[in-house]
């Protein structure tokens, strides 16, 4: 659990197209860009070890700059360097926040303030979804899997508490940026699973773009 008062007001950014991590999941990074290396070495002096995911709006045709209001913050909690400098990470997810504007400085990568009011449940203990269906959620994963060709560990998925199955999913397959950022914005637990079921079914009618969430 992390209080509001300890979070800062301002973030590094990392803006990272299909990345989604949530609260209390984790992210495992690659950081091998100069400006990112920079970034996670200033993130390691402070006492948060916070970096804000947030994912870019698509922008066909042309590398955007603009990003999605909101985003979720993750603690450094694991990190380990190569021969080559490179660093591999993983992020622990904290809080969801609205981006507000951002820090001009002489950093080599992007800061901006944020807010964290309405995300508390994000910095508290696991939510559960007491509508949750699990057995025909896992026959419905079941199909998509094998739609997808994709193996599983069942006896993990069938195990795991009901916010890390549905976190868990949102954050690993395959989707749009955009039907991400609708998962990292869902209100609830309850919400994020409906989503999540919405995109799995448009996945197995074949939808194609058009159809995919706006």
């Amino acid at each position: 659990m992390t209080r509001l008062s300890d979070l800062p007001e301002i973030v590094p950014i990392f803006p990272l197209p299909g990345a989604l991590l949530l609260p209390r999941s984790h992210l495992p990074l690659h950081i091998f860009e100069p400006r990112y290396l920079a970034m996670l070495d200033d993130a390691l002096k402070t006492e948060t070890r916070l970096i804000g995911m947030v994912q870019p709006i698509s922008v066909p045709g042309r590398d955007s700059r603009q990003l999605h209001r909101i985003g979720c913050a993750g603690r450094v909690t694991q990190f380990s360097e190569t021969e080559d400098g490179r660093y591999m990470i993983t992020l622990t997810g904290i809080s969801r926040f609205r981006l507000g504007a951002e820090v001009e400085g002489f950093t080599p990568y992007r800061r901006a303030s944020v807010s964290w009011d309405g995300f508390a449940a994000d910095r508290g203990g696991p939510e559960t979804d007491p509508a949750f269906d699990r057995d025909a959620f896992m026959a419905l994963l079941d199909r998509y899997f094998s739609s997808q060709q994709l193996s599983a560990d069942w006896k993990t998925l069938s195990e795991a508490g009901d916010e890390l199955l549905i976190n868990s999913l949102s954050m690993l397959l395959d989707f749009e940026t955009e039907e991400k950022q609708a998962l990292l914005e869902a209100p609830s637990l309850m919400t994020r699973r409906e989503t999540l079921v919405t995109l799995i079914e448009y996945a197995l009618r074949g939808g194609d773009a058009e159809e995919r969430m706006q």
